[in-house]
């Protein structure tokens, strides 16, 4: 066929603009830096999916996750602007932001409706169900765990003395080990993943109890979704797509919670197959999908019961300024509530 001068030249200058195009298009996509609460397992998996099913690419994302080393520690480096988002306990992000006034941080999804705070102790140290069982015994505590945090809470809901147990600051590497070596009675961690890892390190399951804060009237919530504030005013159309795009990550894990773990596999070469699930089918049971979160969505709040958090959180832990709900959980970005039905 005969194509004219001209045409060829129309030819040409489509063919060079297509060039263009393609790196302008990959130059598109927003650099976005997360920073975990702690290494990649199984509690990271709605993160995990949504990176490897290219969700978050498809919002105009270009997403890395990197594991942490702690909720402080987490939101003390989101407060620096190195990172756009973090997973962290929102009750530290409470009192860090009352301590660090202008810091400018705030949850904008709730991962963990169900606070995992616990005290994991051992049948055969004497520990029970009962709290007044903890009276005199050494649990280990580490400064950079949100459990330990909720000792003073703890103690008031069950009018247990200041002194009852004998706390001792441990690392977080070293509080499991201490506890299966009988160095410990018990330990502050969470419901699922430290009772996951201590029967992985080869405790009895029935030598193991734990109790759950929640179950004494803890209503604190758990992990939440922080986003660095500069970031949120300056691309907010990032941050629901972020969000959109990790709620179809969980709606996922939901759906396929075996095959999520080989995403904690191909990341983890210490990660066992059957610990992660296990990690992971726990927590979707016990502080994930709840009775409100199967009714009302993931990722939301009840208001009321976040102010009585404020509240007990307010009882062992005096604010310079008590919060206001606003201040703390921002729901602005989170996807329509149908989107994050779950079943």
């Amino acid at each position: 066929m005969f194509v004219s001068p001209r045409g060829r030249l129309a030819v040409l200058a489509l063919s060079m603009l297509a060039l263009l195009a393609a790196p302008t298009a990959a130059g598109a996509q927003t650099v976005v830096r997360v920073l975990l609460d702690w290494k990649l397992d199984a509690m990271a998996a709605p993160f995990l999916v949504a990176q490897d099913k290219g969700y978050f690419r498809a919002e105009g994302l270009d997403v890395s996750i990197e594991p942490g080393s702690g909720s402080r520690d987490t939101v003390a480096k989101l407060a620096t602007g190195g990172f756009q988002f973090g997973v962290g306990d929102v009750n530290t992000l409470i009192r860090y932001r009352d301590e660090n006034p202008g810091t400018d941080l705030s949850a904008v999804l709730m991962l963990q409706d169900a606070p995992p705070f616990a005290i994991i102790g051992r049948r055969s140290r004497g520990i029970t169900a009962e709290p007044s069982s903890l009276v005199g015994k050494a649990i280990g505590a580490s400064s950079a765990d949100g459990a330990a945090a909720q000792w003073p809470v703890f103690r008031k809901l069950t009018k247990l003395e200041a002194g009852a147990a004998r706390i001792e600051t441990v690392g977080l590497a070293v509080r499991e080990p201490m506890l299966a070596s009988g160095e410990l009675d018990g330990v502050f961690g969470s419901a699922v993943s430290t009772l996951v890892t201590l029967k992985s390190r080869g405790v009895p399951a029935d030598d193991l109890i734990v109790l759950a804060m929640r179950d004494y009237g803890l209503e604190l919530y758990g992990d939440a979704v922080i986003v660095q504030g500069a970031f949120a005013k300056s691309d907010p159309a990032a941050v629901k797509g972020f969000l959109r795009a990790l709620t179809r990550g969980m709606r996922d894990v939901v759906a396929e919670p075996g095959a999520v773990v080989e995403a904690v596999l191909r990341r983890n070469d210490q990660a066992r197959r059957d610990v992660e699930f296990e990690r992971l089918a726990l927590s979707l049971e016990r502080i994930q999908l709840t009775p409100w979160v199967k009714e009302q969505g993931w990722g939301g709040i009840d208001r009321a019961r976040f102010e009585r958090a404020i509240d007990q959180i307010g009882s062992a832990f005096a604010f310079r300024t008590k919060p206001d709900v606003k201040d703390i959980f921002n729901d602005a970005f989170l996807p329509a509530a149908e989107e994050r039905q779950v079943d």
